[in-house]
């Protein structure tokens, strides 16, 4: 496990969720080798199980920007990776980046990094008073209807913006938050002739979205070392106990990847 206090703030931080990602769809991708490019970042190649907070992406996302991160499936709580100062922490500890602000983001932004939203799905829109919400939280955040769940090209727009902020404020450290919006529905257009949203659809969407991943990757080495953090907010049902969607208490929902890496600067 990764201590925060050795690469906070020395590092710049990516922050990734893929919006509604189940953890069986996300493991199927990758042992298929559908996503190399998060293959090759992943610690030890796979993703880990862990239980969201939350069933839906804004109550989830709150959480998530307080330092509460999806926890281990098992009993054991390990420590937090951030945290905010609270009277009393219990899963605070030395590995633990513990921020004097009320939200990680602002604490990113109180030590001097540029803070970063790029959308996502409508909670990250600022088209709504709701819309603009999480958004408010960074310096400067990035949506348009491309970068949304309505595109199918959805991937290619975020990853095209993300390389716009990087290239931005070159040598000033960043912290870049990235909703995934195409693993949210409708993904069906990843299947071609698909009418409905499925399991299978959900890992095509993956499948597509890391070949646009693989391109900001590449491009993270030449800005510094980075703390990268992957997670899906939540997952999804297609079915499964007459369960479909998100928002319900159901395992398919609770249950989500998650990861935790470094990736270093280039070297010279």
């Amino acid at each position: 496990m990764i201590n925060a206090n050795d690469c906070i703030p020395s590092h710049n931080v990516l922050f990734i969720t893929f919006d509604s990602l189940r953890y069986d769809t996300a493991r199927a991708a990758l042992h298929s080798g559908r996503t190399p490019n998060l293959e090759r970042i992943l610690p030890d190649g796979v993703w880990e199980e862990r239980r969201t907070h939350a069933t839906f992406t804004y109550p989830a996302h709150q959480a998530f920007f307080a330092g509460f991160l999806p926890v281990p499936s098992g009993p054991r709580r390990p420590a937090r990776l951030l945290a905010c100062h609270a009277i009393r922490g219990t899963t605070i500890h030395e590995r633990t980046y513990v921020f004097d602000a009320p939200d990680i983001i602002t604490g990113f932004a109180g030590l001097g990094y540029r803070t970063a939203c790029i959308g996502g799905v409508g909670f990250f829109s600022n088209r709504t008073k709701l819309g603009r919400v999480l958004p408010s939280l960074f310096t400067e955040s990035h949506w348009a209807p491309q970068t949304g769940a309505d595109d199918p090209e959805s991937p290619q727009h975020q990853v095209d913006r993300a390389l716009d902020v990087l290239a931005e404020h070159p040598g000033r450290r960043l912290m870049l938050f990235i909703n995934i919006a195409a693993t949210h529905v409708p993904h069906r257009y990843y299947l071609p002739g698909e009418t409905q949203d499925s399991w299978e659809s959900q890992c095509a969407a993956l499948a597509y979205t890391d070949t646009h991943l693989g391109r900001l990757l590449d491009e993270l080495p030449a800005c510094g070392p980075w703390l990268v953090i992957m997670c899906a907010d939540h997952g999804d049902a297609f079915g499964e106990d007459g369960y479909t969607g998100h928002g319900i208490a159901h395992p398919s929902v609770w249950t989500v990847p998650y990861a935790e890496t470094i990736i270093p600067a280039l070297s010279n």
